[in-house]
C-alpha cells in the first residue's frame, strides 16, 4: 500500500476533438472559428471549419473542454463536454443561427412591381377624360405584362362602362339599318344584337391582347413614339398594326394581332344567324378590315390623342 500511494502518476493520452458546423438549413459554413479552452491549459487553441463545414482538434488533453464556435454573420455558439485520455470525441453537427442585424434587405422593385404600377396608371388615361385609352404607354421602356397583366388590362377595358354604352350603340345602329337580320326586331332582336357585338369585343380582346400574346410573348399595347418628322411617326404607326414589341423589348411580327383577329372572326361564326355567315371569305375580310383600323387607330394615338388623353404619363 506504501509503495502503490508513493508511485507517480502518469499523465494520460491526449485526444482529439472533431465536427462540422452548419447554417439553419443543414448547409455547411465555411472559415467558422473553433476556439478550444481547456482547464488544464491557459492558451486556448483555434482552428476553422473547411469547405465542408468540418474542423478537427488534435491533441487535446484529456478532462473538461469548451469550444467557441463563431462565423461572420452568425451568432455565436459554446459546446462544452469531457474527453477521456486517448479518445477521439467527434461531436454531432454544430449549428449556427443567423444574428439578429446581419441580414440586409434589398428593396429594389421587381420588374412584375414595375409593370403594377405602369399599368395602374395606364387605367386612368382617358380620352376626354371619358373613353378609356388603357392600351398606349407613354413610356418606351415600359416592363413587359405578364399574363396577370394582360388579362388585367384587358378585363378593365371590356367591363369599362363607356364600353358598354358604346356596343349599345353599335347595337342600336345595327339594329335601325336592319344589319344581321336573323337577328329579328323589337327587344328580343336588339338584345341578340348587343350580345354578339359584344362577344366580338370581348373574344377578340382575350385572344389578340391576352391569350396569344402570353403565347408569343408579346406586349399588346401600342408604345408611343412621339420624336421625329410627322412621316417617320405616321410610318412607325402604320406599321405597328403588323408588327409587335416582344417581351424582350425586340419588335416582331404581330402573330397575336393577326392570328387573335382571324380566331375571333371565326367563333363569332358560331352565334350569327345563319344566313349571315359567309364563311372563311367573312373571316379574312374582317381581319384585313381590323388590321386597316388599328393602324389608323395607331396613327390617331401618335398624332391626335396625346392631348386629349389625361392622367396621361408622357416621355
Amino acid at each position: 500500500m506504501i509503495l502503490l500511494r508513493a508511485s507517480p502518476v502518469w499523465p494520460q493520452t491526449p485526444g482529439t476533438i472533431s465536427g462540422s458546423v452548419v447554417d439553419a438549413t443543414g448547409a455547411p459554413v465555411a472559415g467558422a472559428a473553433v476556439t478550444l479552452s481547456h482547464e488544464d491549459s491557459p492558451a486556448p487553441d483555434e482552428v476553422f471549419s473547411r469547405e465542408d463545414g468540418q474542423f478537427s482538434l488534435a491533441n487535446v488533453a484529456a478532462g473538461r473542454y469548451r469550444l467557441t464556435i463563431s462565423a461572420s454573420g452568425f451568432a455565436a455558439r459554446t459546446v462544452s463536454g469531457v474527453l477521456n485520455g486517448g479518445e477521439g470525441a467527434a461531436l454531432s453537427p454544430i449549428q449556427l443561427t443567423i444574428a439578429a442585424g446581419a441580414v440586409a434587405v434589398d428593396v429594389t422593385a421587381t420588374r412584375v412591381e414595375v409593370a403594377e404600377r405602369q399599368i395602374r396608371q395606364q387605367e386612368q388615361q382617358r380620352l376626354f377624360g371619358v373613353v378609356p385609352n388603357f392600351y398606349i404607354s407613354y413610356l418606351p421602356d415600359a416592363a413587359p405584362l405578364n399574363m396577370r397583366q394582360k388579362f388585367q388590362l384587358s378585363w378593365k377595358s371590356r367591363v369599362d362602362p363607356v364600353r358598354f354604352a358604346f356596343v349599345g350603340i353599335t347595337a342600336g345602329i345595327q339594329q335601325a339599318r336592319n344589319d344581321y337580320s336573323g337577328f329579328g326586331d323589337g327587344a328580343e332582336g336588339y338584345a341578340k344584337r348587343y350580345a354578339a357585338a359584344y362577344g366580338n369585343s370581348l373574344t377578340r380582346s382575350l385572344i389578340s391582347q391576352v391569350l396569344l400574346p402570353s403565347v408569343f410573348k408579346q406586349d399588346p399595347r401600342y408604345f408611343y413614339k412621339g420624336t421625329g418628322s410627322t412621316a417617320s411617326r405616321i410610318g412607325y404607326a402604320l406599321s405597328r398594326a403588323v408588327i409587335k414589341k416582344g417581351d424582350n423589348g425586340r419588335w416582331q411580327p404581330n402573330y397575336s394581332g393577326v392570328l387573335g383577329s382571324l380566331a375571333s372572326g371565326a367563333i363569332s361564326n358560331l352565334y350569327y344567324p345563319p344566313e349571315d355567315r359567309r364563311g372563311v371569305g367573312l373571316t379574312f375580310e374582317n381581319t384585313a378590315i381590323g388590321l386597316a383600323g388599328a393602324a389608323a387607330g395607331n396613327v390617331a394615338q401618335e398624332l391626335l390623342f396625346r392631348k386629349l388623353t389625361t392622367h396621361s404619363r408622357r416621355p
